[in-house]
Order: C-alpha cells, then structure tokens, then sequence
C-alpha cells in the first residue's frame, strides 16, 4: 500500500477539480481501487502502490487541464483516465476552430489516436459504435484543415439506403428528398464553423453536403473527404467512392458495422473493405469501442447491452 499527498495550487478551485458531490473523486476512486481525501487544498490518495500512483498523475492531469480551461468536465476525467492506465498514452492534439465550439481536444485515447491517425494518414477508416465521435472529429479536423489552407475544399457525403423505398413518398427533388439523411452533418458543421461563413461556403461549393450516389464519375482533388454511415454501403459503393479522391485528398470513412440497413444478403462495403485495407501504407484503420461512448454516460450502458443481446442471440 502507498500514500501520496497532493498540494493544490492556491488559484486552483478545489470544487472544481472535485466535481459536484466530489463526483470526479469518486469516479477516479472506483476506477483505479484507491481512497481520496480532501481537505481544503490537501489530497491524500491512498492505495496499492501502482493504482495511487496512477491516481496522482491523474490528478496533476486534471489540475493542469483545470488551470488552462478554467475548470472540468466529465469527459476530461475520462480521458485523464484512459491516458493513465496506458504505459505509452497517445498524445492528444487539439483542434483550433471559427465555430460555436473553438476548441476541441480528444476525449479519449482512441479519439487522440483517431486524430493523429488523420494527420499521418491519407485514408482512415473509423468503426464503432454510435456516441465515439468518429463523424465529430472528422468534420473538426475537415474544418480545421481547411482553416489551415490544407484543402481547397471540404466534400461530405453518406448513403440513403431508403432511396428506393421510402424516399419517394417524400415531397420534392432528389436534393429535398436525400437532406434529412444529411441532416446530421449540416448539424456538425454548424457547430463547428460560423453559420453565415458555412452557407456560404456552401453557396460556393467550397463546402459540399451530397448522397453518395452524386460522387459517381468525380475526382476529387485537394479535398477533405468524409464518408459517414458507411456501413450502408455496398461493395461497389465503397469501392466506387474509394477510387473517387485524387491529389492532395485526405478521405476519412466512419461507421458501425452494428447499425446495417441493407437488405438481407446485402454485403456492407465497410465490413468487406477492412480486411482488404488492413496493413496498407498510407491507410489507417482505428476501432473505437464502448468505452469510448462520450455522450450520456447511460448510451455506454445502452451499447453494451444491446452488443450482449446480440451475443447471446447468436449463442442460442
């Protein structure tokens, strides 16, 4: 067994750092088996040697997090968290951006991985399960590219399965039609780039939100291209739009191979492409789990017992 003591910086608000009903203490208790007291500016941790020790460089984590941010949320404790347990934590880059949301960090050491799997790579393939951020950080690191002048332009697209079926019930042109399937990445571009600045950019075609059904016959050169829902491709969808980016392209693909809507005997093209790409120089695949869930905490709970009915579905 091992204590430590830990001695807060004056500036530093305690309450913060211990989140409401010292909530944030007691999640580092429960995860590493250790006993946190608090006393005004005094932490002493005490425990097994390796989890106090784990502890107090969660804590300096934190505290510095705190003093850059000017306080803590659930999500950096979870981070500070999965960052320790690893002998070799990726380093976690952050994101500057114009929008509502100025700075983003990863949550996660899988999120960090994801990021800098972005930097190195110029295909990154991302499968998980939904509330990991695999589209999120795509989009901010699209946005963020851009800023930079890295890309001329920013291409986001994803099928509509139901294009055959229940679409054409729907009022309207094709473009009117397809838009409440890319709803969800007009969503996150808003969040994560002024709105008048993202319209118009739009109006120009600097930014362009499409099915993926108009990406046939293109060539997409100095792009950030991102293919989400891609669990609902086809083979020949993903082999079509894999061919689509040119020089100077960056193409990022996400999706939950738990979450098919193809009909039955369909192939998905994202379960069949990561066995075919795996090892590639310049591709990166990164495989995000329950764990890395980053909304309420009760959609991790959701996630792990729908994966256990599964389980158990196909044991019976």
């Amino acid at each position: 067994m091992a204590t430590h003591t830990l001695v807060l910086a004056e500036r530093l608000d305690p309450a913060a750092l211990f989140g409401l009903y010292d909530a944030h203490l007691k999640a580092i208790e429960s995860a590493l088996g250790v006993v946190i007291v608090a006393r005004d500016q005094r932490l002493t941790i005490e425990g097994p040697e390796e989890a106090a020790d784990r502890a107090k460089a969660v804590l300096e984590r934190l505290t510095r997090v705190q003093l850059e941010q000017g306080g803590l949320e659930p999500d950096d404790v979870r981070l500070a968290l999965s960052q320790c347990r690893e002998d070799h934590p990726t380093a976690a880059p952050e994101l500057a951006l114009p929008g509502r949301v100025r700075r983003l960090v990863p949550r996660s050491s899988n999120q960090a991985r994801y990021l800098k799997a972005i930097t190195d790579n110029d295909l990154v393939i991302a499968i998980g399960p939904a509330g990991t951020g695999k589209t999120y950080l795509a989009m901010a690191a699209a946005v963020s590219a851009y800023n930079r002048k890295e890309v001329r332009r920013i291409v986001l697209t994803r099928p509509a399965v139901e294009a055959g079926e229940r679409l054409g019930f729907l009022p309207g042109d094709l473009v009117e039609k397809v838009n409440p399937y890319l709803r969800p990445l007009y969503d996150a571009l808003y969040d994560l780039m002024p709105v008048d600045a993202a319209r118009r950019l739009l109006e120009r075609g600097e930014i362009e939100i499409a099915p993926l059904a108009f990406m046939r016959g293109r060539t997409l050169n100095d792009a950030f291209i991102i293919l989400d829902e891609a669990q609902n491709t086809t083979s020949e969808q993903m082999q079509m739009f894999l061919t689509r980016f040119g020089e100077q392209s960056k193409v990022v693909v996400t999706g939950d191979v738990t979450q098919i809507d193809l009909p039955p005997g369909e192939v998905s093209g994202l379960c069949e492409v990561e066995p075919l790409l795996a090892g590639m120089n310049g591709v990166a695949i990164v495989r995000f789990a329950n764990t890395d869930v980053i909304r309420h905490p009760l959609v991790a709970r959701i996630v792990d017992a729908y994966q256990t009915h599964r389980e158990k579905h196909r044991r019976d």
